[in-house]
C-alpha cells in the first residue's frame, strides 16, 4: 500500500478528514490496487485529467514526477501531452510543456557518460522495456557485443535466451538481476554474471544510472523469448529491501 501524507502535512490541522480521504482512501487504497492498473498506467491517466482541467499547479508536477518515477519516460510524456491536445485544446496542452521539460530536465546532468559510451536511445527494443534504455553496440564480429544503459529504474521484461546464453559484465552504476523464482541480486561495477539458456530473468537499474556490457553466447539458431513486464509492485519491494538494510 502507498504511503501517502501530503494531506495530513499540509492539510492536517485546517481540514483533517479532507487530509484523511487524501492519504488513506485515495492513495492509500485507489492507487494501490496495483493488481487492476499499475501505477505507470495510473500516473499517465492522472496526469491527462489534470491537464484536460486546466491544472498546471504543484500537483500536475508531482504526478508528472511520479509518472517518471514509474518509468514513463521523456519521449513518452511529450508524446501523451502532444496526444491529448487534439482533445483537451491547444493551450491546456502548451501550459504543460515548461513543467514537463523542468521535471525531466535532471536526466541529462545526471546521466554520467559510461565506460563504454552511452549509444543511442534503444527504441528498437522499447516495446520490452520500463524507462528508458540506450544501446551501443561495441562489435558484432564474431560475437555480439553492446553496452547497454538504463536510466533509473528502468528495466527490461522477463525474458529468456534460447539456444545461447549471455554474459553481463557491469561497468557503471548500480543495477539489479533476477532469476526466475529465486532472490534479485544487486550489481556493482566489476560485478560478472552468466546467464544460461533457457533461463527466465530480467536485469535492469536500482535507483541510479546503470549500464552494463551484454555479450551474446554463440549458438545455432539462438533468439530471445520476451515476456511479461516487471511490475511496479515487484520492483519497488527490491528497492523497499535495499533501503531497510
Amino acid at each position: 500500500m502507498i504511503k501517502q501524507t501530503a494531506g495530513r502535512d499540509g492539510l492536517g490541522d485546517l481540514a483533517p478528514k479532507f487530509a484523511q480521504l487524501n492519504d488513506d482512501v485515495l492513495f492509500g487504497q485507489v492507487w494501490s490496487r496495483e493488481d487492476r492498473l499499475s501505477l505507470r498506467d495510473r500516473s499517465m491517466i492522472t496526469v491527462v485529467a489534470l491537464v484536460s482541467k486546466g491544472i498546471t499547479d504543484n500537483s500536475l508536477k508531482y504526478h508528472i514526477q511520479n509518472a517518471k518515477n514509474h518509468g514513463v519516460t521523456k519521449t513518452e510524456m511529450v508524446e501523451i501531452i502532444t496526444h491529448i491536445a487534439f482533445y483537451v485544446g491547444w493551450p491546456h496542452a502548451w501550459a504543460v510543456f515548461p513543467m514537463v521539460r523542468e521535471v525531466y530536465a535532471q536526466d541529462a546532468v545526471n546521466a554520467k557518460e559510461p565506460l563504454f559510451g552511452l549509444g543511442q536511445p534503444n527504441d528498437a527494443y522499447a516495446a520490452y522495456f520500463i524507462g528508458q534504455s540506450y544501446l551501443n553496440p561495441l562489435t558484432t564480429q564474431g560475437v555480439a557485443v553492446c553496452n547497454v544503459t538504463f536510466e533509473p529504474r528502468c528495466r527490461n521484461n522477463w525474458h529468456i535466451h534460447h539456444g545461447g546464453g549471455q554474459i553481463l559484465l557491469c561497468t557503471d552504476g548500480e543495477g539489479w538481476y533476477q532469476q526466475w523464482g529465486q532472490s534479485a541480486r544487486s550489481l556493482h561495477p566489476g560485478d560478472v554474471v552468466y546467464i544460461p539458456p533457457e533461463v527466465k530473468h530480467w536485469h535492469g537499474a536500482a535507483e541510479d544510472w546503470f549500464s552494463h556490457v551484454a555479450i551474446e553466447i554463440p549458438a545455432p539458431d539462438a533468439s530471445n523469448e520476451w515476456l511479461e513486464p516487471v511490475s511496479d509492485e515487484e520492483y519497488n519491494m527490491l528497492t523497499q529491501l535495499q533501503t531497510e538494510e
